[in-house]
């Protein structure tokens, strides 16, 4: 009987609960959220496709028009001739680069990202202090003119 019982609570272990150790299911969807369809194979092949070709342009530090065709599509032949269309790496590109480069790369960039949102903020501030600074003196230019029109106005009535 007790070998009955252990070979059945064994069973049932590795039936049930081994299986959600194993593999655990996930909890269900909020009943607002609407459930995708299911991708085609041809789909899933487009996507898989998509994803190693992009994984692998990633690799490379110089992303040309030879890896994304797609977005070098619309620019005309002559674009890049003249110095004016070469752009300056983004921030989040920057970080990228300085981020795959180590600690030594990215104490710099994350150093010059201060310095610039620093000279930033300390620019902005300027130019509020001279504006407030020149409305106040209008303020005050046109309450010299009131009292100096009312004192005026005063002499004369007497």
């Amino acid at each position: 009987m007790k070998l009955r019982v252990v070979s059945k609570k064994l069973y049932n272990y590795i039936r049930y609960d081994l299986k959600e150790i194993a593999f655990p299911s996930s909890l269900p969807d909020p009943p607002d959220i609407k459930k995708r369809r299911k991708l085609t194979w041809t789909e899933r092949w487009y996507v898989l496709k998509e994803a190693s070709r992009l994984y692998a342009a990633s690799w490379v530090r110089n992303i040309g028009p030879d890896l994304r065709p797609n977005e070098y599509k619309n620019k005309s032949k002559y674009s890049g001739d003249t110095p004016f269309d070469k752009k300056e790496p983004s921030l989040l590109e920057d970080l990228a680069v300085a981020a795959r480069g180590g600690a030594e790369t990215l104490k710099p960039a994350l150093h010059r990202i201060y310095m610039t949102r620093a000279s930033a903020y300390k620019d902005s501030l300027k130019y509020f202090i001279e504006g407030y600074q020149s409305g106040l003196k209008q303020i005050l230019q046109q309450k010299e003119d009131k009292s100096f029109a009312q004192s005026n106005d005063m002499k004369k009535s007497t």
